[in-house]
């Protein structure tokens, strides 16, 4: 069993979980995930690190309650605790010698992307970080990011928070204004992912985005988590979570998302097919 040794609410939909897991919090590194399952009777699913203390041997973990699990997630409390907590799983960002990176995260994803930016900025690499929510309830990790980043910029659909627009609008006027990154991370929903790599490949900039697919096991046996990268199938939990931006086929990632939607909607009735769409971990 893994304690819960903190739980807080960041926004009404989202919440911060620390649990104690030294083993994982030894070796997990920025990108990586775990498998968490609450009971024996529950679903595994995927979230995605958002710190680790490997000193106090804890997780953090960031998740939006949008499905069945995740919602009886948040209702858990410090002094419960978790049946499995599996990991570290995926593979680690390839961050090493970026001089200048942008990272983006939009809604959820902030909190999935925070790590690396984080790390980028601890190793002495000049880090932009620029994040998208719908209004400023909804903003997440705004004290962390500034504490961890050469420059943050908000972008909130209605303004209230920030500037008005869109992630990509803030990274193009970014690249107008002479930013030469060496490396584009983006984190979030997946049409918010296919925009970023749209707007990077003009100018060859490398460019990671962070996929979330169906998974059920987070080994690569249940094959629900193919992605279409270039011309071939590749696994999100194996040979992910990142890939080149530029060659993964983002329509081919919504159309197979679209397919689970029911069956999500399903275990939040009460009636679980035991499959997992992956929302959990970015809030898409």
């Amino acid at each position: 069993m893994y304690p819960i040794e903190q739980v807080e609410a960041l926004n009404p939909e989202v919440t911060r979980m620390v649990v104690r897991a030294p083993e994982i919090a030894k070796k997990i590194k920025p990108g990586q995930f775990i498998m968490l399952r609450i009971d024996e009777q529950g679903e595994r699913i995927p979230l995605t690190m958002n710190d680790c203390d490997p000193e106090a041997g804890t997780i953090t973990i960031i998740f939006q309650a949008v499905g069945a699990t995740t919602m009886r997630l948040a209702q858990m409390k410090a002094g419960d605790a978790l049946q499995d907590f599996a990991g570290p799983l995926g593979n680690p960002t390839e961050l090493e010698g970026a001089k200048r990176a942008c990272v983006i995260g939009g809604g959820l994803g902030t909190a999935i992307a925070f790590p690396q930016a984080k790390w980028l900025y601890d190793h002495g690499c000049e880090v932009d970080v620029i994040t998208g929510f719908r209004n400023k309830d909804l903003v997440l990790l705004e004290d962390e990011i500034n504490q961890h980043s050469t420059r943050q910029i908000i972008m909130t659909d209605d303004g209230s928070n920030g500037n008005k627009g869109l992630v990509t609008q803030a990274l193009q006027q970014r690249i107008d204004e002479g930013a030469d990154y060496d490396l584009v991370l983006a984190v979030g929903p997946v049409i918010m992912m296919k925009f970023v790599a749209a707007t990077t490949k003009p100018y060859g900039i490398k460019t990671y985005v962070s996929m979330n697919p169906l998974m059920i096991d987070g080994t690569g046996m249940c094959g629900g988590c193919r992605v279409k990268v270039g011309d071939e199938y590749l696994h999100a939990c194996v040979d992910g979570p990142d890939f080149d931006g530029h060659l993964v086929d983002f329509d081919d990632a919504m159309r197979r998302g679209v397919m689970y939607r029911s069956f999500e909607a399903e275990a939040r009735e009460g009636r679980s097919c035991g499959a997992h769409a992956g929302d959990e971990r970015k809030g898409a």
